[in-house]
């Protein structure tokens, strides 16, 4: 079958390591169901892998991704929760200390077939296309978790979002302004960060610009660059939700603000199925759908990674897998 992998791991040329072409079909356990995808979309964990974060050389060749919508073997259209616990484990997934994601212990979503757990298939709602429904399982469950879970705002709060064009900053935007939250957002990039109040965010600043009164809450996943800026923008007894760090993990701590103004930090890792549950009838019965920069052939994956990498995107980049006969087989396959 056709499918995008992490042939080794390259920490200084990532995309390198990227190939496309024929990988074996998956296995499927006792328990475990195949599904034929139909999109599946990019993530920064992608290119995490590829740069061999979480991700060993001894465990490549690796399908990469982690979302993906597609068919199940019994002909019902699925979205496909990620994370992928232990069999006996009933608590929330994300705390399973032997949890790991789609493309780490498993083989991911980017190919045409992909074995997962049965407990780890929902169902579509047909108000969403597949190319929607792929959004949801990473970056749109960390937004509804940060929000819902981590942050306990509540509606007519002001909620500060660093970075206002990434997959997770896009959607938690979206989300929070349909629950009627005040979403400020902050960018290097005025065009960007007005596309954000056009998708809903009521203010947009520059990257550590002075804000007219300080936040409810921080939803934070930039890190180092960001980090100073969103302690000192949160009030007395705030909250600052961190779900990844893309400018670097090492930052001051600003121990003084933290203890002296009583803020909180509140680590956030992806969702539950039940959270992803909740986000599929949330976005389907609120009419709202997932920000799509643009959408490829899987077998132009090299294009969607080298867009993701160069952060020149506004939302989601998704491969199109369609039902196979949609792929354009790549030079020499």
């Amino acid at each position: 079958m056709f499918a995008v992998t992490a042939a080794r791991t390259d920490s200084d040329a990532p995309l390198t390591a990227l190939e496309v072409g024929e990988q074996p079909e998956p296995a499927s356990p006792d328990g475990w169901d195949t599904v034929s995808v139909r999109a599946a979309a990019l993530n920064q964990h992608d290119l995490f892998s590829l740069r061999g974060v979480g991700l060993s050389a001894e465990q490549t060749p690796m399908i990469l991704g982690c979302d993906a919508s597609g068919v199940d073997d019994d002909g019902n259209e699925v979205v496909v929760h990620a994370v992928i616990s232990s069999a006996d484990w009933r608590d929330d997934e994300t705390l399973d200390p032997r949890r790991s994601l789609l493309s780490e212990q498993y083989p991911g979503t980017f190919a045409e077939r992909v074995a997962v757990p049965r407990r780890n298939l929902l169902p579509k709602p047909t108000s969403l296309s597949h190319t929607e429904a792929a959004c949801m399982p990473t970056a749109w469950l960390t937004a509804y978790r940060m929000l819902f879970t981590g942050s306990g705002v509540r509606p007519g709060d002001t909620v500060l979002v660093q970075g206002a064009g990434g997959g997770v900053a896009t959607a938690l935007v979206s989300l929070g302004a349909a629950a009627g939250l005040r979403m400020w957002v902050t960018s290097r990039d005025e065009a960007k960060g007005e596309r954000a109040v056009r998708l809903g965010a009521e203010r947009s600043f520059g990257s550590g610009e002075r804000l007219p009164e300080r936040v409810d809450a921080v939803m934070e996943t930039v890190g180092e660059a960001t980090w100073k800026h969103s302690v000192r923008s949160l009030r007395a007894g705030g909250v600052l939700v961190v779900s990844g760090a893309t400018s670097g993990y090492v930052a001051p701590t600003e121990l003084a603000q933290l203890f002296f103004r009583q803020l909180r930090v509140q680590g956030s890792t992806m969702g539950t199925r039940h959270e992803l549950e909740r986000l599929l009838a949330f976005c389907e019965h609120a009419g709202i759908r997932p920000t799509i920069d643009r959408v490829l052939p899987a077998a132009d994956a090299q294009s969607a990674f080298e867009a993701l990498e160069s952060g020149e995107v506004f939302g989601k980049v998704v491969l199109d897998f369609a039902d196979g006969s949609g792929i354009t087989p790549p030079a020499g396959r």
